[in-house]
Parts: C-alpha cells; structure tokens; sequence
C-alpha cells in the first residue's frame, strides 16, 4: 500500500478510537473502531445495512486484514447490527467532526469559495416506521453545503412538524461563521435567525403562511410597486433565463431593504432586505408561474441573494435525489431508532467523500468502482488520489 494511503487511513481510525463502546465488554470479541471503519467502507461501496455490510466484509477479508486489527476475523452481521443499534447516533456524529471541518476547508480552497451557501431541509425515509412499536417514519434535518458536496451535521425527528425544534439544534454543529445560511418556510422564525447572526452567519428564509402577519405585510409591500417596476423602493434586479431538456426557464430576482414598518421588524435580529423570486416557466407549451418571497440580512447585492436562492434547491437536486436513486436510502426498511439514523448519517458522509472525488463518473459509477477496486475505495476514503 502506497505510504499516502497508509497515513490517510491511520488519520481515519483515529476520531473513532476515541467512541465509547456501548457494548458488554463479555466476549468481546472484534474492536469498535475495525467495526465501524468497516461498516464505512462498506457503505461506500454499496452497503445498504448490517446484512450487506457483514457479506462485503467476508469477499474483503484478505483485503481488511492487514489495514485494521481484526484478532477473530471480520465480524459478523449481528455485530455490525447490535453497534450500530446502540451507538448514539450524537457520539457517532461527532467523531467525524475534525474529519469534516478538514474536508471543508479543502473544499473551500479548491473552489475559491470564501461565503458557502448553507442549505438546510428536511427528509422522510418513507417505509422507517413500525406501526406496531409506535415509531414513526424517520426524519432528519440536516445541512448541505452545495459548493462544497458536504452534509456537514445531522439531527433527527420523527415528524416533520418537528423541524422547528431540529434546526436550532442543527445549527449548533455547524460553524456559521461567514456563511449564509438558507431554509424554507419552516424555519423562518425569530429565534433560529437570531442564532444564525450571533453564530456569525447571514440568512435568507422564505416566508410563507406560517408568518401571516409579516407574509401578508411582505406581499402587500411589494406587489403594488410591482406594477411600476418598483420605482422608488430602491430595488435592485436580476434575470436570469435557462433552456434544456423540452423546457424553457425565466428567473426574475427582485432585493430591496426590508421597510422598519414591517410588522415586528425590530424582533428580526439583522434584518437588512426583502427579496423575492419569480420563477415562469415553459415546458411542453405549458406555462408555469411561481412566485416566492424572502427575509434576509443580506445587504442590497442582487446576485448575491439570487445565488443563495438558487443554490439552496442543491440540496433537494443534488443531495437528496443522489440518497433516493444512488443510495435507494428511500427503500429502507430499517427499523431500529439509532440503527437508521446512524446508518442514515453514513449515507450522507459516504456521499460527502464521493463528491470529493474530482473524477467525471457518476455517483453511482464511483459506487460500484468502491466495490470493484481495493485501491479506488480507499482513495475515496482517505482523499489521497495519487
């Protein structure tokens, strides 16, 4: 094994050797951190739960030998089941913290990137429920740095209703400071902009019926001057147009400062702008309208709000979607409370390191070459690609 392979691995096993083991320590028979390596391993190249990951460690025992200390060979499936299970999914998060922050600082010199959009969103693994132990569909709320191809912090709920509780905890693990941070309606309320401004970050939050006083005030304000090409507002525009795939796309961006006379203007901790965005569309010869209103401490820079906008959909396009199809994490069927949403967290890192690969193959291309080549899955794993 090339000796920068050998250093990125050993930096790897590191964070986890520092988890506590929520195992008996009778007949203790495999060590915690060759489990979970492990079970990283396998899920980049394609494990989707302890069954999978057990039957790759078997095929890839003469591979895993040497790499990590293995005194009984490789585990089994209950093994990987019974850690995962009992593993805090909050101590498991946190060992890849030093882990992340590197991956994002590296990201941050490759792209140039000195402000990353920080989207935050929900997602429901629709069959995770056992109606008969009462335990509803996981959902979990999490942060995505779509520049960057990172999912940077994880918090999970049981209903989606509970977001609003999920997001300031969310936000806690995740360094604001310089970003901007964007969300939908759920998360437009006071407190969480007020946590975003003290954490150092900026916010753009869309407003929805959830605030109906200040939507109602927001939509009032700007709709009537609409009419005049908002003179006299001193707003600032931004179009934007796209064509492909049958489908034709007009993007108007509108920022303009947010008037003190908004209701409850003084509780929005750094409130500088209003923006709207106005989406019409063309496919099939159908036409489509959509309008979307936004609060935000952005200062008056019209490009800068219309990218934080549009970027913030990379999560459901980019993160999301690459679960769904790549991961088929919307077919699971684990039922166990920290056994999915510890599994749902390697889900996201192991895409995480995957868009750190600077090759043109696909996701899933990427995935199965994880599975195919030894020397491919740990350059994927330890960032070391010569």
């Amino acid at each position: 094994m090339a000796d920068g392979i050998r250093t990125g691995l050993d930096e790897v096993v590191v964070p986890f050797a520092e988890l506590e083991d929520p195992r008996s320590e009778i007949n203790l028979r495999h060590p915690l951190v060759s489990v979970v390596v492990i079970a990283l391993l396998a899920v980049l190249a394609g494990a989707s739960g302890p069954t999978a990951i057990a039957k790759w460690a078997r095929i890839k025992e003469g591979f895993l030998k040497p790499l990590l200390p293995l005194p009984n060979g490789v585990p089994r499936k209950d093994v990987f089941r019974r850690v995962l299970a009992t593993l805090q999914p909050d101590a498991f998060q946190a060992c890849f913290a030093n882990w992340l922050q590197s991956l994002r600082i590296a990201a941050a010199a490759a792209t140039g990137v000195d402000q990353p959009v920080l989207a935050i969103d929900g997602k429901t693994l629709r069959r995770s429920h056992d109606k008969s132990k009462g335990l509803g569909a996981l959902h979990s709320v999490s942060v995505w740095a779509s520049q960057f191809g990172l999912t940077l912090a994880q918090v999970a709920t049981d209903e989606k209703s509970n977001e609003i509780t999920a997001i300031p905890e969310v936000l806690k693990r995740v360094d604001l400071c310089g970003a901007i941070v964007t969300m939908d309606a759920m998360g437009t309320q006071r407190a969480i902009a007020r946590n975003i401004v003290d954490g150092g970050g900026d916010y753009v939050l869309e407003l929805k019926g959830n605030q109906e006083t200040l939507h109602e005030a927001v939509v009032a304000y700007v709709n009537e001057p609409m009419q005049t090409d908002f003179a006299n507002l001193g707003a600032r525009r931004h179009i934007t147009k796209e064509t492909g795939h049958g489908r034709e796309e007009t993007r108007h961006y509108v920022q303009m400062p947010a008037p003190k006379t908004l209701p409850g203007f003084g509780r929005w901790k750094g409130l500088l702008t209003i923006g709207v965005a106005m989406l019409y569309g063309l496919r099939d010869g159908k036409e489509t309208a959509e309008i979307r209103y936004y609060l935000s401490s952005l200062a008056l820079g019209v490009k800068r709000f219309s990218h934080a906008v549009r970027t913030h959909w990379g999560i459901e396009n980019t993160c999301h979607w690459s679960l769904d199809v790549t991961y088929r994490e919307d077919e699971s069927r684990i039922r166990n409370e920290h056994l999915r949403e510890n599994f749902a967290w390697l889900n996201r890192f192991t895409l995480s390191l995957l868009k750190q690969h600077p090759g043109k193959d696909s996701l899933a291309m990427k995935r199965r070459a994880c599975g195919w080549s030894n020397e491919f899955l740990l350059h994927i794993l330890t960032g070391q690609t010569t």
